[in-house]
């Protein structure tokens, strides 16, 4: 073979490797992987790895917001320079059955082109007080845009105060596309604040915060590699 030849071979297979390393860096974590294939095949296979809504583990502030298995963590990568910046939760149901509710007291807002979306501001984190913090809910909607949230917070919501637990919605599996929807379940973030009184853009993870210490549970990607995320108090 020619010594060009040679040379491109040997980048082809540089590039191939580069990108199947890449592919195992950057997906979830194998076993947890594996765990939330077996629960969304078969849910009722595994009642213990189910979490509760309203829940609430240990001393952590936060109740749990819906019901189902938390398949993605904070942190978890689905393709290169892309990490989840928030939590996925999972009935294992239809869309528009399972209810969402707020997982701690604050200011609801949804603006007025949200279909699926309400987001609550926080005036004082319970984990750093002074400190504002926006929680944000979202795909509570179907796959064409109907929306499952609480007739009580329409389009144009403003700052109305709602307690911990009160009912935002149903799991839903909006995904702005109709043509590719997403898994029904509830996707959780907690956004940082602007320094302007605004909440942060939720799809970067560095405007966000990780959500273990809140809920009490292992949530965070970059330090739970296999396990699934299960309250662990002895409280």
């Amino acid at each position: 073979m020619p010594r060009r030849s040679l040379i491109l071979s040997g980048v082809i297979v540089a590039v191939i490797t580069a990108l199947g390393t890449a592919f195992y860096l950057y997906r979830p974590n194998a076993a947890r992987l594996l765990a939330f294939r077996t629960w969304m095949r078969n849910p009722a296979s595994h009642p213990d790895w189910r979490l509760a809504a309203g829940s609430q583990c240990g001393s952590a502030p936060f109740l749990f917001p819906t019901n189902g298995f938390v398949g993605f963590l904070w942190g978890d990568s689905f393709r290169p320079g892309h990490s989840h910046q928030g939590i996925d939760i999972f009935a294992g149901g239809e869309a528009g059955v399972t209810p969402v509710i707020s997982a701690y007291p604050g200011y609801l807002t949804r603006l007025p082109e949200w279909k699926s979306s309400v987001i609550v501001r926080v005036p004082s984190d319970p984990l750093q007080p002074g400190v504002q913090i926006w929680l944000y809910y979202t795909h509570m909607a179907d796959h064409f845009g109907n929306s499952f949230i609480s007739e009580k917070f329409p389009p144009g919501t403003t700052e109305q105060f709602i307690e911990a637990g009160t009912f935002l919605g149903y799991q839903g599996n909006y995904s702005g596309d109709p043509a590719n929807p997403v898994g029904v379940h509830l996707h959780f973030s907690i956004v940082k604040d602007d320094g302007n009184g605004q909440f942060k853009n939720e799809l970067e993870i560095r405007n966000t915060l990780d959500p273990s210490p809140y809920l009490g549970l292992p949530l965070n990607g970059y330090e739970n590699r296999d396990r699934i995320p299960l309250c662990e108090s002895h409280e």
